[in-house]
């Protein structure tokens, strides 16, 4: 089984379009969060949890841009899924959003991505994407 996904593509803006993977276990902010990213025009796959979205990576074939993740999470947290994306997915970037920074900041993994601390506002969050995208 394959999960296909568009590739990403520059709109009109220039802006580097994204598919990114999401991984939120908090519904009301994945919905919130993955609507605000498609409407800057990504292409979002979001996941309840560090395990759908493990299984979401095995089958894309590459396919991500991005991996967006919670730190804390029930079962595989962000930190575990990020590191298997960098082994199924090399080259794929990550960044982590956390309410809980002391402990991103205490883990070296998390220490070299891109941390954004909860509560965020939606336009930093869609301005950091474009930024790690575009770099």
């Amino acid at each position: 089984m394959h999960l296909y996904l568009p590739t990403h593509r520059n709109d009109t803006t220039g802006v580097p379009m994204a598919t990114i993977l999401y991984a939120e276990d908090d519904d009301g902010m994945r919905k919130f969060f993955e609507k605000a990213l498609e409407k800057a025009g990504h292409h979002v796959i979001a996941c309840s949890d560090g395990e759908r979205a493990l299984r979401a990576l095995k089958f894309a074939d590459g396919a991500f841009d991005l991996l967006l993740t919670d730190i804390m999470m029930p079962g595989m947290d962000g930190i575990e899924l990020a590191k298997q994306a960098e082994i199924l997915s090399p080259g794929i970037k990550i960044m982590f959003i956390t309410g809980f920074a002391a402990v991103a900041m205490s883990d070296p993994s998390a220490a070299e991505q891109t941390v954004l601390s909860k509560p965020i506002h939606l336009r930093q969050l869609v301005t950091e994407v474009e930024r790690l995208v575009a770099a």
